[in-house]
C-alpha cells in the first residue's frame, strides 16, 4: 500500500481499546455465582430446542446434519463472546438456510462434497462482508432497510422452504420450487402417486410438534415430533418399504479445516455472500434490539457486526455455515433467565454432550418426519399479523413486501433482498424529497394561540400574511417540491403578499435550500411584500448566516418565535386593509373601530371600559 508505515499499524492498535478487541470484558463482572447458576440452567434450556434446531436447518441449507451442529456449536459460542448483547444466541437460522440453499441451487447438487465446500466457502465471504461493515462503524445501516423487506423475504422463503418439503412429504420426485411452474405441473402429474407411508410419517411429526407446542410451549417441540415421526415409521415398517432416512453422522465434534478459496468460486459467490451478510445483521441486530427493550440493556450496532464476522469468519475453517442471531433460541434464553452470554457458551456445551448419546439414533429418523418438522418451521417463518399490519397501515410498506416476497419466489432470494433494499432507499429518498407543507393559524380557543393548520381546523388567516410551515428536510432534493408549493400559495392567495416560512430542518440546509429562500424573497419584494424565515435552533440560525440568506433577507426578517416574527411584521401590513378586517387573529392587530364589532364583542368591551379606568396607573 502506497506510503503505508510499520507504525501507522502500531498507532491504529493502540488506539483500539481492549475491550474492543474483547468485549467479553464489559460484562464480565457479571458473572456472579447466581448469574453462573441462571446461565447453566438457561443453557440446558437452550441446548434442547438447538438439537432438533440444527438438523433442520441444516437439510434447509442442502446440508448433512452434522453441519447444523458444528454452527449451533461455534458459531454461538465467538457470537456470544464478541457480540454485545448478553441475550441473544446465534447459529443456523431459517432465514439464512434458504440464503444458502438458494445461492448454490441450480449449479450443485446438495449434500454433496461440492455443495458443501462451496457453502463453507460461502460463510468465509459472509463473516468478511459482516466484519468488514463492523470495523468501519457501519451498525446504523441496518436502519435504512425497512422492516417491510424483511417481512416480505421471510414470507417467501417460507413458501419455498415449504414447498421444498412436498416432495418428501410425498414421497414424489418433483423440480425444485425455485422453477415454479415445472413445480406445480409436477406436482399435479404426480400427486397420484405418492407414498401413503411417507406422508403418514409427515403428518405424525407434523401433529406432535404442534400439539406439544400448543399445551407445552417451554418443550422442544420439534423433538418430539422428530421422536413420534421415527416410531410412526418403526411401527409400520417404513424404513424396509422405502422410506429414506437421514442415516449415521460421521462426526459431531467439528474439525480445524481450511475452506476452499479459489478466485473464480469466491467471485461468483461474493453478490450471494453480501445479501446473506445483510440479511444476518438485520435479524441479530433486530432480534438484539427487541430483547434489549425488555431487559434495558444498551446495544453496539458496530460490536454485534463484528460478532456477527466474528463468528462466521472464524466459524468457516471449522466446516460451520453462515449463521446469525436466533428469534426463537434468543427469545427462549432470555425467558429461561440467562444473565450473560455464558448462557449461550454453556447451550453449546450441553449440545456436545447430548449428541455424544444421541447422535447415534438420527440414522433412524424417517426423512419425511424431518419434512414435517420443516414444514411448521417455514409455517412459522411467516409473520401474518405484521403482514396484515402493513396492508391495514402503509401503501408504501405494502408495495415493498410484496415485490420482494414476489421476487423471492419467482426470481431470486439474493436479488429479492437486493430489490427490497432498493426500494427501501427509494420510498426514503421520495418521502425525504416532498416534506410536509401546511398553512397555519392562531387557534384562538387555546390558551395561548397555539398554531394550527387552518384549513383542516378552520381557522381564520391574516388577508395579508400567510403562515408556511414545513416539516421534513430541506436540501437539493426537496427544493423543487417546495418551490412548487410557493408558486402554489402565491397563486391561491395572491392578496397574502406576505409570509413567515417556519421550517424545522433548517439545520440540515444546503446551498440550494438557501438560494430558494433568497428567490422567494426577492419574488415578494417585487410584488409589494415581504419574506420572513423563522428558526429556533442557533445551528439553524448559524447556517442562514453561512449561505447569506441573513443577509440577503436582512436580519430584521430572521425570526427564532412565532411571537417575535409577528410583531415585527403586523406594523409593517397595510393599515387601510387592517382597518376594514374582521378577521383580528392577532394581539398585535390595532383595535377595529366599534362598527366592526359584533354585539357580543361591544358588550365585552363596555363592561371592560370601566373596569380599565379604575385600573391604577403603571
Amino acid at each position: 500500500m502506497v506510503g503505508f508505515r510499520p507504525k501507522d499499524l502500531v498507532g491504529y492498535l493502540q488506539g483500539l481499546s481492549l475491550r474492543r478487541l474483547l468485549p467479553f470484558l464489559t460484562w464480565w463482572h457479571l458473572v456472579t455465582p447466581k448469574n453462573l447458576r441462571a446461565d447453566v440452567f438457561a443453557g440446558i434450556t437452550g441446548a434442547t430446542i438447538g438439537l432438533p434446531q440444527g438438523v433442520a436447518f441444516a437439510a434447509i441449507a442442502g446440508l448433512p446434519p452434522e453441519y447444523g451442529f458444528y454452527s449451533a456449536v461455534i458459531t454461538a459460542i465467538l457470537a456470544a463472546l464478541f457480540g454485545s448483547s448478553l441475550h441473544v444466541v446465534s447459529g443456523p437460522t431459517t432465514a439464512i438456510s434458504a440464503l444458502v440453499f438458494g445461492a448454490l441451487a441450480g449449479t450443485l447438487e446438495p449434500g454433496s462434497p461440492q455443495w458443501i465446500e462451496a457453502a463453507i466457502t460461502l460463510t468465509l465471504l459472509v463473516g468478511v462482508f459482516q466484519l468488514a461493515l463492523g470495523l468501519a462503524r457501519l451498525g446504523a445501516l441496518v436502519d435504512f432497510v425497512s422492516h417491510s423487506v424483511m417481512t416480505g423475504f421471510m414470507a417467501g422463503a417460507a413458501m419455498l422452504i415449504a414447498l421444498s418439503q412436498i416432495r418428501h412429504t410425498l414421497g414424489i420426485s418433483l423440480p425444485r420450487p425455485e422453477e415454479t411452474v415445472e413445480f406445480f405441473v409436477g406436482l399435479y402429474d404426480n400427486v397420484g402417486l405418492f407414498d401413503w407411508r411417507s406422508a403418514l410419517i409427515a403428518f405424525v411429526s407434523l401433529a406432535v410438534a404442534v400439539v406439544s407446542k400448543r399445551y407445552f410451549p417451554r418443550s422442544p417441540n420439534y423433538l418430539f415430533g422428530l421422536l413420534f415421526g421415527s416410531l410412526a415409521s418403526f411401527s409400520i415398517q417404513g424404513h424396509e418399504n422405502g422410506v429414506a432416512v437421514i442415516g449415521a453422522i460421521p462426526s459431531i465434534f467439528p474439525s480445524f479445516q481450511m475452506p476452499s478459496m479459489h478466485i473464480g468460486q469466491m467471485g461468483d459467490l461474493a453478490p450471494a455472500a453480501f445479501a446473506i451478510a445483510l440479511v444476518g445483521l438485520l435479524e441479530a441486530v433486530s432480534i438484539a434490539r427487541a430483547i434489549a427493550i425488555k431487559s434495558g440493556q444498551d446495544i453496539d450496532g458496530n460490536q454485534e457486526f463484528i460478532g456477527q464476522g466474528v463468528s462466521n469468519t472464524v466459524g468457516a475453517f471449522f466446516q460451520c455455515y453462515a449463521g446469525s442471531g436466533s428469534f426463537t433460541r434468543s427469545g427462549l434464553n432470555y425467558e429461561a433467565g440467562a444473565a450473560t452470554p455464558l448462557a449461550s457458551v454453556f447451550a453449546a456445551i450441553f449440545l456436545l454432550l447430548i449428541l455424544i448419546f444421541v447422535a447415534p439414533l438420527f440414522a433412524y429418523v424417517p426423512i419425511p418426519a424431518m419434512a414435517g418438522v420443516i414444514m411448521l418451521v417455514a409455517w412459522r417463518l411467516i409473520d401474518f399479523r405484521e403482514l396484515l399490519h402493513i396492508i391495514r397501515t402503509s401503501r408504501a410498506e405494502t408495495s415493498i413486501a410484496f415485490i420482494t416476497f414476489v421476487s423471492t419466489l419467482f426470481i431470486d432470494l439474493e436479488f429479492a433482498i437486493y430489490i427490497g433494499v432498493m426500494l427501501s432507499f427509494l420510498i426514503f429518498l421520495n418521502k425525504s424529497a416532498h416534506p410536509f407543507i401546511g398553512i397555519g393559524a392562531p387557534d384562538p380557543n387555546t390558551k395561548h394561540r397555539v398554531f394550527r393548520n387552518s384549513e383542516t381546523n378552520g381557522l381564520n388567516e391574516c388577508p395579508q400574511l400567510v403562515f408556511v410551515r414545513m416539516d421534513g428536510p430541506f436540501y437539493f432534493g426537496s427544493v423543487e417540491h417546495v418551490r412548487r408549493k410557493f408558486r402554489e400559495i402565491e397563486r391561491k392567495r395572491a392578496r397574502q403578499k406576505h409570509m413567515l416560512f417556519m421550517v424545522k430542518g433548517v439545520g440540515e440546509m444546503d446551498l440550494p435550500a438557501a438560494e430558494l429562500l433568497i428567490e422567494e424573497a426577492r419574488r415578494r419584494k417585487r410584488r409589494g411584500g415581504s419574506f420572513h424565515v423563522q428558526a429556533k435552533q442557533v445551528a439553524a440560525i448559524k447556517r442562514l448566516n453561512r449561505f447569506h440568506v441573513s443577509e440577503a433577507l436582512s436580519t430584521e426578517h430572521v425570526h427564532t418565535s412565532k411571537g417575535d416574527a409577528i410583531a415585527e411584521i403586523v406594523p409593517t401590513l397595510d393599515q387601510e386593509i387592517c382597518a376594514t378586517c374582521q378577521a383580528r387573529i392577532f394581539r398585535e392587530c390595532p383595535p377595529a373601530p366599534a362598527d366592526f364589532l359584533t354585539d357580543a364583542e361591544n358588550a365585552e368591551a363596555a363592561i371592560r371600559a370601566p373596569q380599565a379606568e379604575r385600573q391604577p396607573a403603571a
